[in-house]
């Protein structure tokens, strides 16, 4: 959804409130794929801040499968949205600091869609685990090792411990 925010900043005291529901089913971090599972509408409320300028609040739940850093299972994970962005218009987004060009592509409008997605993007997990003592996958069969083991030899030899291993080798007693 886009809103129209040029007479928001033109009108003084004029302010709209929004409730947006996540038009996507997934949103993409880092070439992960992460489901909504939780569709929970998100207010966006947009209010003239004075001359050329407006406050753009955004406060709601979410809440997506981000797949285990280690063994893929999805993991369901709550965010909770809470964030306040002044937008002045009378100044570049360059000159301002700002980082509206994400979620305003043309500087009239606000792309939502966008901005939930940004707002989530900011605070996603550097890493994500189903369980703390998660085991991964196996490199080999690719197995879950938290269902039991695979049988797999994952005994993987140090390659700088190679000249030591081949005089072991030469020198082992039978």
């Amino acid at each position: 959804m886009r809103i129209d925010i040029s007479e928001m900043i033109s009108t003084s005291n004029k302010s709209g409130v929004y409730e947006i529901t996540p038009e996507k089913d997934r949103y993409v971090f880092d070439g992960s794929s992460c489901p909504v599972r939780c569709e929970s509408p998100v207010r966006v409320i947009i209010a003239n801040a004075g001359e050329r300028k407006a406050q753009l609040e955004v406060c709601g739940d979410l809440s997506v499968d981000i797949p285990c850093g280690r063994c893929l299972t999805p993991v369901p994970t709550a965010f909770h949205i809470e964030a306040l962005h002044l937008i002045d218009l009378s100044k570049e987004a360059d000159e301002d600091g700002s980082d509206r060009s994400v979620y305003m592509p043309d500087g009239q409008t606000v792309d939502t869609e966008q901005l939930i997605y940004y707002e989530l993007y900011t605070r996603f997990p550097m890493k994500t685990l189903c369980r703390p003592d998660c085991k991964g996958i196996c490199p080999k069969c690719g197995k879950d090792l938290n269902e039991g083991e695979c049988g797999c030899d994952r005994d993987v030899p140090d390659p700088r411990m190679a000249a030591i291993r081949d005089i072991f080798k030469n020198f082992k007693e039978v």
